[in-house]
Parts: structure tokens; C-alpha cells; sequence
């Protein structure tokens, strides 16, 4: 589901659980089973999660990631490059419409060939889980709990597999495959409350401390000759300030930011609203914008893999709400959003 609000759709919107892993899809490539046996949990969830959040920190790494999303399938080739305080990474897909991924930190730049375009913008939060560290503790393990499965080998490495799963129906499930040394997450499976995989993301092939330097990242981040270059601005708000609120809060999210969305390039008209939720793993997003008849048809809900989202008309605005959540999460926010002026 995308947000009409521009002349040219972004590439860089939508993000979910992993910063590359957005753009990819899937491999009928298996692991090897090293042991499977089921153990008493050593770790706590919050000391999981930490864990995978610092995993690629510690160490370079080259790779090759393939998702699986419904009936979507699709690869991509990343580097990934650390010094202990800046990080740098490089996403070549390798299915579908090339597109090459740079980002810096929080400062990500799109390139796609076919059309000479780039699409810049910035995301604060990164990671597996982007918002887990401003999320409390506490809360974390009211949500979720931590099983631990044993160990398998993912793309040649040994990992730990760990499944985090949901203490209610609002949210989905995951199991994780964190490589044993570092914590980096080789593989994540994001499960319904049956237990069933909605979605996957492996690497299927991973190389550790390749020679890839920041500063040759950057001169290819600033190398846009050629393209047309579409920066989009990210306005911080409030809610309150635009004229919106929720009647009632969806237990266990937290807003956690709020910013209205422009594309530079375009001539000046209506900002998109973008008011995102997350109670530390999940990330709901609510994109609001004036509601126009040519480019809005039926309210209706979609879903690829994991990511459900829904339209709907509030007044004169058009509201898609979007996230890794059931269709019952979305439609809570859905009712409870409302304008207040």
C-alpha cells in the first residue's frame, strides 16, 4: 500500500523491521540443523534483544539476503562496515527494478538507474528492532517472552535460535537465528499466532571482515551526477498541533514520533502526516493526508508476508495505516484515531 502524495513514489518510504530487509524477498535455501533440542533460557528478552540490536556493531560483513513475503521472492547483495562509531551500508538488489541503497548512519540515499532518480532521507532509528532502545524495559517483557531453541547453522555460521513470542493477540511473533559470537541476526521469521511464518529474511551466504571502507561509501553516497534528486523533508510535529489524537491508546504502543513528509522537488502542496507507534519490536505508521476523490478510491486492507495495512476515509482526509501487525491491530488504530479541531 503506498501514499499518493507525491508525483514520483519514493523508494526509501515504508520502512519495517530491518533497514535492508525491506527491499528483499524469497530463497528455498535450507540450513543445516547443528541441534534442535529445546534449553532453559539463559538470557532474559530484553538481553536477546540487545544483543541483536549491537550485532552489527561488532564486526564487516558482506552478504547475500533473501526474503520471503507471501508471494513475493527477492534477493540483494549487502556490505555492511563499522568503526565503533559510525556505521555504513551498501544494498544492491538483485531481483527486480535495480536499486542501490546507500545509508550512513541515519542518512540514506536511493539510486535507481532506470529512471536516473535518487531519494534521499534520513531514518533515526536503524536496526532489526529500530525502536527497541527507546522503548522502556520493562515494557518489553510485559509484551513478549524469550525460548530459547538450540543452535543451528545459517549460511556456514553457527547461531543461536531464539523465539520471541507475543503475550497477546495485538502482535505477531518472531524466531531468530543470532549468530553465536556476535548476536548478528543471519535469520528471522516473523510468525502469526498459530505459529505460522508469514514472513522470512536469511542470508544465504555471509562473509565476515571483507575490505569495505567508509570513505569509499561516502564518495559513492555523493556521487548523484546524472540524477534527479528528490530530498524528502521530514518536518517534526506534534499530533496535537496538526489537529489529531487517538480516543483511546492500543495497549502496549507507544507514539514514538511525529513529522509531516514533503518531497523538495515537488511544488509546494499538502504534507503527508506520519505519526508512528511501536511498543519496542512492532511499528505500526499512521500516514494522514487531505482526502481528493482522483486519487483515492474504495477504503480497503492489504497484505504482503507480515505487512497488513488499511485505508480509510475520516472526514476530508484519507487515512493508510500501515505496519507488521494482525489486520486487528491496525483496525484499533483506525477507530481510535480522530480529528480534534
Amino acid at each position: 500500500m503506498t501514499i499518493a502524495t507525491k508525483r514520483k513514489k519514493s523508494p526509501c518510504s515504508g520502512w519495517s523491521l530491518l533497514f535492508a530487509w525491506t527491499t528483499l524477498a524469497l530463497s528455498l535455501w535450507q540450513p543445516v540443523q547443528a541441534e534442535t533440542s529445546r534449553v532453559a533460557s539463559s538470557r532474559s528478552v530484553n538481553e536477546w534483544l540487545t544483543r541483536m540490536h549491537e550485532g552489527p556493531r561488532q564486526r564487516a560483513y558482506t552478504g547475500t539476503l533473501v526474503v520471503s513475503a507471501g508471494t513475493s521472492l527477492s534477493a540483494s547483495r549487502i556490505w555492511h562496515v563499522c568503526d565503533g562509531v559510525q556505521q555504513m551500508e551498501r544494498v544492491d538488489t538483485l531481483t527486480g527494478t535495480p536499486r542501490t541503497t546507500i545509508r550512513h548512519n541515519s542518512d540514506v540515499i536511493t539510486f535507481v538507474p532506470e529512471s536516473k532518480t535518487a531519494w534521499v532521507d534520513r531514518r533515526d532509528s536503524l536496526g532489526v528492532f529500530p525502536e527497541l532502545l527507546r522503548t522502556p524495559d520493562n515494557a518489553i517483557s510485559e509484551l513478549y517472552s524469550a525460548r530459547e531453541k538450540g543452535t543451528e547453522r545459517v549460511a556456514g555460521h553457527l547461531a543461536d535460535v531464539v523465539e520471541i513470542l507475543p503475550r497477546d493477540t495485538l502482535r505477531f511473533g518472531y524466531r531468530i537465528w543470532a549468530e553465536k559470537k556476535t548476536g548478528l541476526v543471519v535469520k528471522l521469521q516473523t510468525l502469526s499466532e498459530r505459529g505460522d511464518v508469514l514472513e522470512q529474511s536469511v542470508f544465504s551466504e555471509l562473509q565476515w571482515d571483507e575490505t569495505v571502507r567508509i570513505d569509499q561509501l561516502k564518495r559513492h553516497m555523493r556521487n548523484t551526477k546524472g540524477y534527479e534528486v528528490h530530498r524528502l523533508v521530514l518536518k517534526k510535529t506534534t499530533p496535537e498541533a496538526e489537529g489529531w489524537g487517538l480516543k483511546e491508546k492500543v495497549h502496549g504502543f507507544q507514539a514514538m514520533s511525529c513529522h509531516t513528509r514533503t518531497d523538495a522537488a515537488v511544488e509546494a502542496g499538502p504534507a503527508t502526516l506520519q505519526w508512528v507507534f511501536s511498543d519496542g519490536l512492532a511499528s505500526v505508521s499512521l500516514f494522514v493526508e487531505p482526502f481528493d476523490a482522483r486519487k483515492h478510491g474504495a477504503e480497503q486492507a492489504a497484505v504482503t508476508g507480515a505487512t497488513h495495512s488499511l485505508t480509510r476515509r475520516i472526514g476530508n482526509h484519507w487515512l493508510t495505516a500501515l505496519g507488521e501487525v494482525p489486520p486487528a491491530t491496525l483496525s484499533r488504530f483506525a477507530a481510535a484515531l480522530e480529528r480534534t479541531r
